[in-house]
Order: C-alpha cells, then structure tokens, then sequence
C-alpha cells in the first residue's frame, strides 16, 4: 500500500470508528482483535513466565513472549491488507477493519457514565463506573477523586487509545497501527512493576513508552489546540505542560495530562493507590482539586474538539499529499 493511502486510511478508519465505534453484533460474533491478542499473550505469559527462572531468564522469556504476539498480529494484519488490495474498495475494507484500533467513541462512553453515575447515583455509582477504566483502588477515592481519576484516564487514553494507533496507522498503514495496539495491549496486561512482571513485561513496557512518545506530544498539542478552540487562554494548558509533564513518572502520561489540567483549571495527578500500593507521582497542573462531574463534562467537550482536530489534520493531508 503507497504512502499516500496509508494516510487515506487513517482518515476512513478515525471517520467510521467516530460514527460507528465497534458494534455491539460485531463484538458478540466475533469478539475484539485486543481480546484476540489478550488471549494470546495470556497463554504465552502462561507457558513462559515462570516463578523458577532468574530475572534474566524471565525477562528474555517476556521478549520472546512480546515478539511472538509482534509477528503474529502484525503478519495477519500484512496478509489482511494484501489480500484486500490497494483499491478503493480494498481501503474501505481495510479501514473497517482499522477502525477497530481506535477508541474514539467507547472511550467517551466509558467517562461519560462516570459523569452520569455521579449525579445519578452518587459517590458508589461513581466509583463502580470509574472502576472500568482505572486501575487504581476505588474504595480510596471520594468524590473529587472519581471525578479526576475519570478525567486523569480521559486525558492518557486519548493519546494511547485515539492519538497512537491513527498516528501509526498513517504512518506505517494497517500493520503499523496492529502492531503499536499489540505493544501497548501487552504494556497494559504485564508491562506492571509487581513481582510476577517486572522483568516479564519489561519489553513490553520499554516498547511501548517509545511507541507512544510522538502521539503523546501530538495529543498534548490536539488537547492545547482545542482549549484555544473552546475559549481558553492558550497559556494555561501550554505553560502546565511546560512546566509539569516531565516531572510525571511515565514520559508519555504527563503530557496529555498535564494539557487537559490547564485547560480546565484543575491539579491532576499527585499520590494514588493501586490496589493497596501508594504510588507517589508528582501533580499535575495549579488549578483547583475538587473535580466534579460537571468538570468532566468540560473535560469531554475539549475531548471532542481534539479528536476533531486530529480528523481535520488528516483531511489535510491527504488533500495535500
């Protein structure tokens, strides 16, 4: 597939996820290509992570673990787009397919119930909606703390769920944006410093962090864009990702996160439990830390302006190219 295509597709795979997402028929016939990989990486994780070997043995294991899953997703996905051809049609095909990478509209479902759970039925509602998507002990948190961990978790998956795989997608086409979901599905199910997988998943999580530096930055810039957009000055957000985003303990989290805390006035970030372990990150932003839902609203809105921001500058380049 030429280059210029590759970009095409990006623009056809972010339109028909935004219109469409992955149907719910789709999903209960077939299920999703990150279950298909979850389940993969399980069994290898099964087979090879064993609490008898060194940690040199466990972490080789985890890259041999890592580059299994690499090859076979990204060779199935070569093949699928081979055999689809590089026509119009074969494009349309492909980018129904592609559409399936990006996590445009779930992600925005997944916060919207927060905001909804936290009016309609208080702190537990609130707590059980943002208990699917963050991994940190919800038990810990009161109402202010939903209401950031929603946004907190809005903010890095816009990079790594919306931002990434259309940033590898036009890059590098259909492979380019199965083999970066790989990476980054693998970094999510054993790229944890615990015990079991910190020399496993430690390729895992090494390639995943540099997979994600471009659109990190990108999506820091989409997030800058849209606050200017919607009305806000473009120092705020511009000077707390200045001033915030290297001090975060990830080198791609901080910046899409310290974006949106300037943008709506709000301190993300600072110390929080996982499970019952205190993590220790530095904070986000100056702005004020009791969130509500209605910040979350806000937070959706700049949301939406970006991830428009980012389907303009597609539309662009491929008018261009």
């Amino acid at each position: 597939m030429h280059h210029f295509s590759t970009v095409a597709l990006a623009l056809a795979a972010a339109s028909f996820e935004a219109l469409a997402g992955y149907p719910q028929p789709v999903y209960r016939a077939i299920g999703h290509p990150v279950t298909w990989m979850g389940n993969w990486l399980d069994r290898l994780d099964r087979a090879l992570n064993r609490e008898s070997d060194s940690f040199e043995q466990r972490r080789q294991q985890g890259m041999a673990a890592l580059a299994v899953l690499l090859v076979v997703s990204g060779g199935l996905a070569g093949i699928f787009a081979i055999i689809a051809g590089d026509g119009w049609l074969g494009v349309i095909i492909v980018a129904l397919a592609a559409s399936s990478m990006i996590a445009q509209r779930s992600l925005h479902a997944h916060v919207l119930a927060v905001a909804d759970a936290l009016r309609d039925e208080g702190l537990e509602g609130g707590r059980r909606a943002v208990s699917m998507i963050v991994g940190r002990n919800p038990e810990m948190l009161d109402e202010a703390g939903v209401a950031r961990a929603a946004i907190e978790s809005l903010a890095e998956n816009f990079s790594d769920g919306v931002v990434a795989p259309t940033f590898w997608l036009a890059l590098a086409g259909f492979p380019g944006a199965v083999l970066y979901k790989a990476t980054n599905t693998a970094d999510s199910m054993i790229g944890h410093r615990t015990p079991r997988y910190e020399a496993f998943g430690w390729a895992a999580a090494r390639l995943d962090d540099l997979l994600n530096l471009p659109a990190s930055r990108l999506s820091a810039v989409f997030l800058i864009l849209a606050a200017r957009v919607t009305g806000v000055a473009w120092d705020n957000p511009w000077l707390s990702v200045r001033r915030d985003a290297p001090r975060h303990r990830s080198p791609n989290a901080g910046w899409p996160e310290a974006a949106m805390a300037g943008a709506l006035g709000l301190q993300l970030g600072g110390p929080r439990v996982y499970g019952d372990t205190l993590v220790d990150d530095a904070f986000m932003g100056d702005g004020r830390r009791e969130a509500t839902a209605d910040d979350i609203d806000a937070a959706l809105r700049l949301y939406r302006t970006a991830c428009g921001l980012q389907w303009l500058t597609l539309a662009v380049l491929t008018l261009i190219v």
